[in-house]
């Protein structure tokens, strides 16, 4: 039989259980594939300080959030 002191058998006790608690959270771990798509509709440019910002609202106009004019949406864009 493998003499081992109290202290040491309890260190290896938690070692062991840590590492397998990590394997199983590393390889269960599911990456999503976190695909961003904009919409035409709501990319905005400013036609006083050319700044292109995004603005989900539906609105035919927008405040541009660097300089604050108003824009008006492009007759070619579909809301």
């Amino acid at each position: 039989m493998i003499a081992i002191d109290f202290s040491w058998a309890i260190a290896l006790y938690a070692a062991v259980s840590l590492v397998l608690v990590f394997s199983v959270w590393v390889f269960t771990r599911k990456e999503k594939e976190k695909e961003v798509t904009i919409e035409p509709k709501f990319i905005w440019f400013c036609s006083i300080c050319t700044y292109t910002y995004i603005n989900t609202k539906e609105d035919t106009i927008s405040v541009c959030p660097r300089c604050g004019s108003y824009n008006e949406a492009h007759p070619d864009r579909k809301l």
